[in-house]
């Protein structure tokens, strides 16, 4: 994956999402999704449009050019995989996608794949369908306990 910052992959991110569901995304609609001004947001999206990731057209919104989608994909299965596997560790939702959105661009791809599996895993067959009820019970008695 081509080496950018950590605030261009979450615009690829939010652009990718918001095209999901309407085709393009507008700077009003990714200023809301990040938390961030409409100004920061036309910043990178001409900063991410001269990198050849995105379509930027002013007032008309933004697309994924074919680079720029394939990144963005990779960051929102990053992100579905860790959040996944916080939250079948207990993390609150809430917290798991604020967790999942800083480490989805730490961590090496091969960690992300294990975790990847082991979510698999559990979500399958193959363990004793108690496991998780067994961890939840054993981690709250470990918070009351310390």
């Amino acid at each position: 994956m081509k080496q950018l910052s950590r605030k261009a992959e979450d615009y690829l991110e939010a652009i990718y999402n918001i095209s999901l569901e309407k085709g393009y995304a507008k700077t009003k609609n990714v200023a809301l999704e990040l938390g961030i001004s409409p100004p920061s947001v036309v910043e990178m999206f001409r900063k991410l449009d001269n990198m050849g990731l995105i379509n930027y057209r002013r007032y008309e919104g933004v697309t994924l050019k074919s680079k720029g989608e394939e990144i963005a994909k990779i960051i929102k299965y990053r992100h579905e995989t860790l959040k996944k596997f916080l939250i079948l560790i207990s993390v609150r939702e809430e917290i798991a996608d604020k967790d999942a959105c800083i480490m989805e661009h730490e961590l090496n791809s091969e960690t992300i794949e294990q975790i990847k599996l082991f979510v698999d895993f559990l979500d399958s067959n193959f363990y004793k369908p108690d496991t998780l009820a067994l961890f939840k019970s054993f981690s709250e008695a470990k918070k009351r306990k310390d």
